[in-house]
């Protein structure tokens, strides 16, 4: 069987008991980052062994993953926070034994695009999620008018070196509209600013973005 198992995106207590039970009783743990799951597991008592599957190894790993399940393994599938498949190479592993029939069970709880979602205050009858925008200015102002012109309430993710440059970009793609920006969700120091991208540029300008960032609008 494979687990798909959401963990923590923050706080170490975002994990729910039936999270912990799976990591307790299957017989590998397949992480991005080893060191990272190694902290949660230590936290709950999971002995289960670890290890890594993460984007530049995913090709063959995912293979040799599928076959010990095939054999009759029991193994949890983990990212480094929130929920696998999502923003990192968890969905290859989970299309690989799809296709090989392997039976598969999942595990839900946090997700940094749902819980940015509840604490926005924007429409969410109807979002979409982009992901982290594109390194390039122009594909990234391209991805901006896109979202945008698809409807709904957007939402991307960010790193801190970056977020400068995306709403930037956002004021004037989308002259200047109303965002929200949430960052370090369920951690110390969690934060949620809403104003116009000009003024939370400002904002970011003068005060070093730290963290993991969520950048939502609606127009």
């Amino acid at each position: 069987m494979l687990y798909i198992v959401s963990t923590p995106i923050g706080n170490l207590k975002d994990i729910t008991l039936r999270a912990i039970e799976v990591l307790k009783s299957v017989d590998l743990i397949a992480a991005e980052d080893t060191r990272h799951t190694g902290v949660l597991c230590k936290e709950y008592g999971i002995t289960a062994p670890l290890t890594s599957y993460f984007d530049h190894n995913e090709s063959g790993k995912a293979r040799q993953l599928v076959e010990l399940l095939k054999a009759g393994k029991n193994i949890a599938l983990v990212s480094d926070a929130g929920t696998p498949g999502i923003n990192d190479p968890g969905y290859r592993l989970v299309s690989l034994a799809k296709a090989e029939n392997v039976p598969m069970e999942v595990i839900p709880g946090a997700c940094a695009v749902i819980a940015a979602l509840s604490l926005s205050a924007l429409p969410t009858d109807r979002f979409a999620f982009y992901g982290f925008l594109p390194v390039k200015p122009g594909a990234r102002r391209k991805r901006i008018a896109q979202a945008a012109e698809a409807g709904g309430t957007a939402i991307f993710y960010e790193s801190p070196h970056r977020l400068l440059k995306a709403l930037k970009d956002i004021e004037e793609v989308l002259k200047d509209p109303s965002i929200t920006v949430a960052r370090e969700l369920t951690k110390k120091f969690e934060e949620r600013l809403d104003g116009k991208a000009s003024t939370l540029l400002d904002h970011f300008t003068r005060h070093k973005p730290l963290g993991e960032f969520v950048i939502l609008f609606h127009v």
